[in-house]
C-alpha cells in the first residue's frame, strides 16, 4: 500500500511541476488582456491656468481649466478588425474635452486608438485617427504593457501625431504602490488647431487663412504600476501658442493655453483602488499559482520519496519456530 501511495503522490508532483510553467508561459499570455468593452473616465485640472479667449484673441489668467478624458471600448469595431487580423484587438474611442472655468467648451479632440489586447502594441486598421486626421501610431498610448519593464518606451503624442521616447526615471512609491516613473518632453512643435472650438470665436479655417499657426510643448509625467501597466497618476506641464499671421495684429505670438495639468484627487484615489484589485489577478497567473504549484509539487515529491523508502526497508525477523509439545502433557503407554 505504501508503494502504491508513493506512486500516486509522485504522479501528482510531476503534474504540478509541469502545470506551473504552463500557467506562467502559456495560460498567462492568453488570459491577461484588456477587455474590449472597457470604459474609463479621468478628470484633470490646471489651477490656475492661462487661457486664450477665442472671441477677443487675448490671453487671460483663469482659476481653473478642466480636462475630461473618456475612453470607451468599441466592441463592434474590435470584432470586425479581429476577423481580418486573427488577433485579440481592442478599439478605444477616446475624447479629450477641455472646459473653461465657466464649464463652457474650450476645445474637443476625439481619437480612435486600436491595439493588441495582450501586448498593447498598435494594430493598424481603417479608422485609426486623431481629430479626424488619419494616423499610424507607433509605440504605446494611454497604457503600458502588462509586466512593464524599467526601461524607456516609445509613446505616441496625439497633438503632434508622432511618437517619441518616454524615459524611465526610476522606481518610486505612490500611495503605497511600487510604481515606475516616466517622463517625456515634447519640444515646441507646430500642430493642427482643433477642429471643434468655442462657438462665436475664430474658426480653424480663419486661422489658416490668416497664416497663423499653433505651437505646442509639454512635459509629460506618468506613475505606472508595473504589474498591470496601468498609470495610477499623470501630469503635464502644458503650453500652447498661436504665432504669426495677420490674425494677431502687431503681436508675434499669444498664449493659447498654459498650465500644470494634474489628475483630480478623487480620480487618483479611484484609480489606485482599481489597480490594486487588478494587480492581484495578474499576480495570480504570474506568481501565486505557478510558485504555489511548484511548492506543492515539491512537498508531494518529498512525501513520495519518504513512502518509497519506508516500503523498501527490511521487514522484522521471522518468528521463532514453535516449541515442541510439553512432555508432561503427553500420555505414554504403559510398558
Amino acid at each position: 500500500m505504501r508503494r502504491r501511495a508513493s506512486l500516486v503522490l509522485l504522479a501528482f508532483a510531476v503534474f504540478l511541476a509541469a502545470l506551473a510553467p504552463l500557467i506562467r508561459w502559456y495560460a498567462y499570455p492568453r488570459l491577461a488582456k484588456v477587455p474590449a468593452d472597457e470604459y474609463q473616465t479621468a478628470v484633470l485640472e490646471a489651477k490656475p491656468a492661462t487661457l486664450l479667449d477665442y472671441g477677443t484673441l487675448r490671453a487671460r489668467e483663469v482659476p481653473k481649466i478642466t480636462i475630461v478624458q473618456t475612453l470607451r471600448g468599441n466592441v463592434a469595431a474590435s470584432e470586425k478588425i479581429e476577423r481580418s487580423t486573427d488577433r485579440d484587438v481592442v478599439v478605444w474611442d477616446a475624447l479629450s474635452y477641455v472646459a473653461g472655468p465657466d464649464g463652457k467648451l474650450v476645445s474637443e479632440i476625439p481619437e480612435r486608438y486600436i491595439f493588441d489586447a495582450h501586448t498593447q502594441d498598435p494594430v493598424h486598421a481603417d479608422g485609426e485617427h486623431v481629430d479626424g486626421d488619419p494616423v499610424r501610431r507607433q509605440g504605446i498610448a494611454f497604457k503600458w504593457p502588462f509586466l512593464t519593464q524599467p526601461r524607456d518606451y516609445t509613446y505616441f503624442d496625439a497633438q503632434t501625431r508622432t511618437s517619441a521616447p518616454i524615459h524611465y526615471k526610476g522606481t518610486r512609491t505612490f500611495r503605497g504602490l511600487k510604481v515606475y516613473y516616466f517622463e517625456q518632453t515634447i519640444p515646441w512643435t507646430k500642430v493642427p488647431l482643433p477642429r471643434k472650438l468655442p462657438v462665436g470665436g475664430v474658426t480653424r479655417e480663419a486661422v489658416a487663412q490668416a497664416g497663423t499657426t499653433r505651437w505646442y510643448t509639454t512635459k509629460r509625467m506618468f506613475w505606472v504600476e508595473p504589474t498591470t501597466g496601468a498609470p495610477v497618476n499623470g501630469e503635464e506641464i502644458h503650453k500652447e501658442e498661436l504665432r504669426g499671421g495677420t490674425l494677431l495684429g502687431d503681436r508675434d505670438r499669444v498664449t493659447a493655453f498654459a498650465g500644470h495639468v494634474k489628475m483630480r484627487e478623487d480620480y487618483v484615489r479611484h484609480t489606485v483602488d482599481l489597480v490594486r484589485s487588478q494587480r492581484q489577478l495578474v499576480l495570480l497567473l504570474t506568481t501565486y499559482l505557478p510558485w504555489g504549484c511548484l511548492g506543492l509539487g515539491a512537498v508531494l515529491f518529498a512525501l513520495a520519496l519518504l513512502l518509497e523508502a519506508r516500503s523498501r526497508r527490511p521487514g522484522a525477523p521471522a518468528a521463532a519456530d514453535a516449541a515442541p509439545p510439553n512432555a508432561a502433557a503427553t500420555s505414554l503407554s504403559p510398558s
